[in-house]
């Protein structure tokens, strides 16, 4: 079990499973840099009760049954679900068969774990770090606008700027399912951190990349299992050497921030059109007079990335 550290950030993982959310859990539970207070579920990838079973799952896979995992929201604040199961499989992590979990559900809704914490912790020392859909968050902050001053940082996949969209032409899938949410939150004030599409495409998971984990045990073969099936969808769609590895550059981000590079711009929530519902207006090259309110990245070092995945997810147990 890896151990947080007396200077370690805490962080509280929301997410909807998915195999690079997956991942995104496996690193943080083997990095000493973070102290993962729990894991919030919630609906996106697929329905909030496979999410919620995923997140128990990859948990169990890193010999952490002792992590709290809560269930969120189940549907997005404004509109019906939108799922990706053409993407990760009908279980959301597709792959490999991992068997039921064992470890709880904690009785607490998610929403209310995040209000409490922020509460009970001192202000400004819990990192938010969402890989799926934000209505979470969003319903948080509406309904306990108090914690939003409290919350050190949000780091997010999600938007694109020059990549555009993946689940329509103008919307990254994360930010389209409950674009209602991601306007509350890129509005709220608190210091954001973006992993755009722009970053997650450079970082392609090819076969040269899985070799390290072919030595690692069950947690490796768990890794490729999920990475084989997960990158077949993209490699088709983009016709790349590998498949883009989205949610894990939320934790590698805190972990070693130099990897990346970015700007400090506006980023403005579409929520009205039909054509282009879910866009990030990304002011990249600062063209209006909107003030800034993300670090909203463009690029990362791949290959240090992938070195601090198989280096980190190699100390996990094996069991």
């Amino acid at each position: 079990m890896t151990q947080a550290t007396p200077l370690s950030r805490k962080i509280i993982i929301d997410t909807d499973p998915g195999q690079d959310d997956a991942v995104g859990i496996l690193l943080a539970l083997a990095s000493p840099e973070v102290d993962v207070l729990g894991i919030t579920a919630v609906a996106g990838n697929v329905p909030l009760a496979l999410t919620v079973k995923n997140a128990r799952k990859v948990c169990e896979v890193a010999g952490r049954g002792d992590v709290l995992v809560f269930a969120g929201c189940d549907k997005p604040i404004a509109k019906a679900l939108i799922t990706a199961e053409h993407v990760h499989g009908k279980s959301g992590l597709d792959g490999i068969e991992l068997p039921e979990p064992e470890m709880p559900v904690q009785d607490k809704h998610g929403v209310d774990f995040i209000i409490d914490t922020l509460r009970s912790e001192p202000s400004g020392t819990v990192t938010l770090c969402p890989m799926g859909p934000l209505t979470n968050i969003a319903t948080a902050f509406e309904r306990a606008p108090d914690v939003i001053e409290r919350v050190q940082e949000i780091v997010l996949m999600g938007g694109a700027y020059f990549e555009v969209g993946n689940i329509t032409p103008a919307a990254e899938f994360n930010i389209y399912v409950d674009p209602e949410a991601a306007d509350i939150v890129f509005k709220s004030g608190v210091k954001l951190t973006v992993m755009p599409l722009d970053v997650t495409h450079k970082a392609l998971v090819t076969q040269e990349r899985l070799i390290p984990f072919k030595d690692m045990g069950h947690v490796g073969a768990v890794v490729i299992g999920w990475m084989d099936f997960f990158e077949r969808f993209d490699i088709e769609k983009y016709g790349s050497a590998g498949g883009p590895l989205h949610d894990p550059t939320v934790i590698a981000y805190l972990i070693k921030p130099d990897m990346f590079s970015g700007r400090f711009i506006n980023v403005a929530i579409e929520t009205q059109s039909e054509l282009t519902r879910g866009m990030t207006v990304a002011d990249w090259w600062g063209v209006t007079d909107r003030a800034p309110n993300a670090m909203f990245m463009g690029d990362l070092d791949a290959d240090a990335f992938f070195a601090l995945l198989s280096e980190r997810i190699a100390t996990l147990q094996t069991t």
